[in-house]
């Protein structure tokens, strides 16, 4: 890319181009797009993100986003409390939110097991879905996680490290793809897949 007239413009630029599926052409567009509001627009732009960056808080029992220390669907004494849907991040629970078939708790790993990428589960917040599981009256457990092979990787070791514990370990039924990633999924689709959940084996 040709070398831009600004500094400023060149470092909001290169920010922007740091997300995920935005290259440097998307990223300059973008930047030029702002550029043409009102400066009070942009400074309030600019003030959500500080927010977010302040205030953001992930919830001490799921490790959902939040802006408490417990996230609203933990805190929601109507929610069925015996079952937890393990997810990969908070798009999944977005996801299957929106099917309205799902009325338990959830369990936000951070990740999934990627060797590739470095990441292991030391990494994910696997040890703190055991102590749920020792500590609260858990009688399911949902392995919702994407069908790759991380995926099932994933689901694997969480199968060995709760073998012990008297809970059921349930998995989405295939409606879904091998190599599906599950925020991607129809909501018909995985609503019928969380519904018609098969035991893990």
């Amino acid at each position: 890319m040709t070398e831009l007239p600004s500094k400023y413009l060149s470092n909001t630029v290169n920010e922007f181009a740091n997300l995920p599926g935005i290259g440097k052409k998307t990223a300059l567009r973008l930047v030029l797009h702002l550029l043409k509001h009102e400066k009070k627009e942009i400074l309030q732009f600019s003030h959500s993100l500080n927010e977010l960056a302040e205030n953001i808080k992930n919830c001490k029992i799921c490790h959902s986003i939040s802006d408490t220390d417990v996230c609203e669907i933990c805190a929601n004494p109507k929610r069925t409390r015996n079952t937890i849907c393990v997810v990969e991040s908070i798009r999944e629970v977005l996801a299957i939110e929106n099917t309205q078939q799902y009325n338990g708790l959830y369990h936000v790993l951070g990740g999934i097991i990627s060797p590739i990428d470095g990441i292991g589960p030391s990494d994910l917040t696997i040890d703190n879905l055991h102590q749920r599981v020792e500590n609260e009256n858990i009688d399911e457990i949902i392995l919702a996680l994407s069908t790759t092979m991380e995926g099932d990787t994933t689901n694997y070791f969480i199968h060995k490290k709760l073998s012990g514990l008297n809970v059921k370990l349930t998995t989405l039924a295939r409606g879904i793809s091998f190599g599906d990633e599950l925020e991607y999924t129809d909501e018909i689709t995985l609503g019928r897949s969380i519904l018609n959940r098969i035991e893990f084996h």
